[in-house]
């Protein structure tokens, strides 16, 4: 039996990341200007560092959230979870599972409930932590976590959707 997922779907959801950020942090488009007044960020300041590193690394972060992700969009990763991810060594049981259960709730409509809940429940508290100890605004924590919210939303309809 083989693993019910498409390990394209990782970078896949990893580039969405950085595509979503580029349009929702866009001084024209989208909350750009009121992310870096709440921010403290400057036009000058946003000239300095090495961009190859801050959006490699971005990248890299995303695809590490993606694979977080597909445990929370995946069902079928705790049944893989019980049987030590090896399904070849499983009791006769587990293929049985998989063969009613394998593809349940493989949706895009299931994967972005997930990747939104992860976002409310996981980013919005992190973001909200951090921001109340540096100070920041409401309107620093609602644009931050709103786009963690958007983008894992995202990111789990694509992890879970594209089988």
């Amino acid at each position: 039996m083989e693993l019910p997922i498409n390990l394209i779907t990782i970078p896949v959801a990893a580039v969405a990341a950085l595509l979503i950020g580029a349009l929702w942090y866009n001084p024209k488009i989208g909350f750009g200007n009121v992310w870096m007044r709440e921010s403290g960020m400057t036009e000058e300041k946003m000239k300095t560092g090495k961009m190859g590193v801050i959006f490699g690394l971005s990248l890299l972060f995303a695809a590490l959230l993606a694979l977080l992700l597909m445990n929370f969009t995946n069902h079928q990763w705790g049944a893989f979870g019980m049987v030590g991810a090896e399904p070849e060594l499983a009791k006769p049981s587990f293929e049985a599972f998989m063969n009613d259960y394998g593809m349940a709730y493989r949706t895009f409509k299931h994967g972005a409930l997930h990747g939104s809940m992860f976002g409310v429940f996981g980013a919005l508290p992190i973001i909200g932590t951090i921001a109340l100890f540096e100070r920041k605004s409401v309107k620093y924590i609602l644009v931050n976590s709103g786009y963690w919210v958007v983008t894992l939303a995202v990111m789990g309809s694509i992890i879970c959707g594209w089988v």
